[in-house]
């Protein structure tokens, strides 16, 4: 009896053991299968760095592992133990696809296998997360993952039209991104507030429209300014380089170039491109303004296809987001040429109007190679007060577009996605991380899934994933923001990384205490419940 008894509190402590392993090496985002295992691998200076095909992956790690622990690991073409291994095995695509890996680590050392470099990338974040320092020595217990993306776009966007915050702060961002195995860098570049990208063939975009006088402070309704000025652009050799710093992380980086509306920096630096030709000024006041690109003018057109070529010259991204959202069609009712322009092309409403212009625009990035995005009003839908009921759209809007799904009733996705468009998911009401604390709370972005509740499952391919918004009205510089998305930017990562039956936001919560201390370590300031 004794002996049964020995034997049932030997199995229970080998539960409990293994479930407070398990609690451990809880990662963000959470891998697909995790299976602690027994043993422990310890790193030491004679630790090998074994990178063998994948050498700037295995370089990223050595440099990685000197910063968490000041070891200088070696890199070698082999060793039989104490090694850290990274192997590319292309047949892995067919099972765990291009991110996914396998990491094996036994008390002989620690093997990352997957299908491509990004695999391996996301393999080596997830060994980071498993390393702890027990008994003077840098460990991480035995187990085996194996691990892939449940959606392929997961994204963080950031507005830096209405606040400039420079290329430091945007290398720091794209640091934590890649930790959080989040994979596409959405930068809003152009707004009525200011023009933040280079574009050579018209200086005065960045000369007139990156700089404003005066800022609106307090609120949407706020009558008060700052009175100082605000300016700041990124040269184009500044884009390659923060182009070059996201590859290397295995992040994308998408670009904005608004149009046809939030356009009144463009404007004050080329009033010809609006309707009136009116000379204005970059504004300080925020929310949606009256002036917007004169469309039906074929020298404008020229402008927009003059911007974005340049634009496409300098990022690979096969993706280009043109914004598309806010619209107020009061200035073109208001034109007797956009009105002829309308009738002679046979377009029922502003709407349409704008859905054509949209449609010639997406194929003139077609014959470039690119695909167009842009905001859910590219559909044509009726989402905003400002216009009438019958500002509505009834043509179709070119295929092969991105529906990036922000605003309106959910059934918006389904009609999207009927019509064989992708969509990403960037639901304001639950991904906006300019709403504060009390609006969107960590457990609130943690419950967000991207497939919407009622989607029909033969369309759950068609929602390529999840975007996160840092919209920079109100957050006037570093520090604010920095409070706003952190810790809820790693609930983002894991709702578009981890299945819905792993996910556990109370496992989530403990597992955040390691990212706090890593943000504290690199002055992060972050928001903690």
């Amino acid at each position: 009896m004794l002996r049964f008894q020995s034997v049932v509190f030997s199995s229970l402590l080998l539960l409990a053991t293994t479930a407070q392993r398990l609690q451990a090496q809880r990662l963000i985002p959470q891998p697909s299968q995790i299976t602690a295992t027994t043993g422990v691998f310890k790193i030491s200076g004679a630790t090998a760095v074994i990178g063998g095909k994948s050498a700037g992956e295995a370089k990223y790690l050595q440099e990685s592992i000197k910063n968490r622990t000041r070891l200088n690991l070696p890199l070698q073409p082999a060793a039989q133990t104490n090694y850290i291994r990274l192997s590319l095995d292309e047949k892995l695509d067919a099972t765990l696809g291009r991110e996914g890996y396998l990491l094996k680590v036994t008390p002989a050392g620690a093997t990352i296998t997957a299908a491509s470099d990004a695999g391996i990338f996301y393999g080596i974040q997830s060994l980071q997360q498993l390393i702890t320092f027990k008994d003077n020595s840098y460990i991480i217990d035995g187990v085996d993952i194996q691990d892939k993306p449940r959606f392929g776009w997961r994204a963080f966007m950031l507005d830096e039209a209405r606040h400039f915050k420079g290329t430091a702060a945007v290398k720091k961002l794209l640091e934590e991104m890649a930790a959080l195995k989040m994979n596409t860098f959405h930068w809003h570049l152009t707004d009525d507030q200011g023009w933040r990208i280079e574009i050579k063939k018209y200086p005065l975009l960045t000369k007139v429209g990156g700089h404003r006088d005066s800022t609106q402070t307090g609120s949407w309704s706020s009558t008060v300014y700052d009175g100082k000025p605000h300016d700041g652009f990124y040269t184009q050799e500044q884009i390659r380089d923060i182009i070059a710093y996201a590859a290397a992380r295995h992040i994308t980086i998408i670009p904005e170039i608004e149009m046809p509306g939030h356009s009144s920096a463009a404007i004050a630096a080329y009033p010809w491109l609006g309707t009136r030709h009116q000379q204005i000024s970059v504004p300080g006041k925020f929310g949606v303004h009256y002036d917007v690109f004169n469309v039906t003018d074929p020298k404008v057109v020229t402008f927009l296809q003059d911007v974005l070529q340049e634009v496409i010259s300098l990022f690979p991204s096969k993706v280009i987001h043109i914004g598309g959202d806010e619209v107020k069609y009061d200035q073109w009712k208001a034109d007797a040429n956009v009105e002829a322009y309308m009738k002679s092309h046979q377009l029922a409403s502003p709407a349409d109007l704008q859905i054509s212009f949209t449609n010639d625009i997406s194929v003139f990035l077609a014959g470039k190679q690119r695909r167009m995005m842009g905001w859910n009003e590219i559909m044509g839908a009726k989402l905003h007060e400002y216009n009438d009921t019958k500002d509505v759209g009834t043509k179709q809007l070119a295929p092969g577009t991105i529906v990036h799904f922000w605003k309106g009733d959910l059934k918006l996705i389904t009609d999207a996605v009927s019509k064989g468009y992708d969509v990403v998911n960037s639901y304001h009401a639950a991904t906006y991380l300019d709403y504060n604390y009390t609006q969107i709370s960590v457990e609130g972005a943690y419950k967000f899934d991207p497939i919407p509740a009622g989607l029909d499952a033969k369309y759950h391919s068609k929602i390529l994933g999840i975007g996160c918004q840092m919209w920079g009205e109100w957050i006037p510089d570093e520090m604010a923001m920095e409070e706003m998305v952190y810790p809820r930017l790693a609930a983002y990562a894991e709702d578009g990384w981890t299945q819905p039956s792993n996910k556990n936001f109370k496992e989530f919560k403990e597992a955040l205490n390691n990212f706090y201390s890593r943000w504290s370590n690199r002055s992060i300031y972050y928001h903690r419940n």
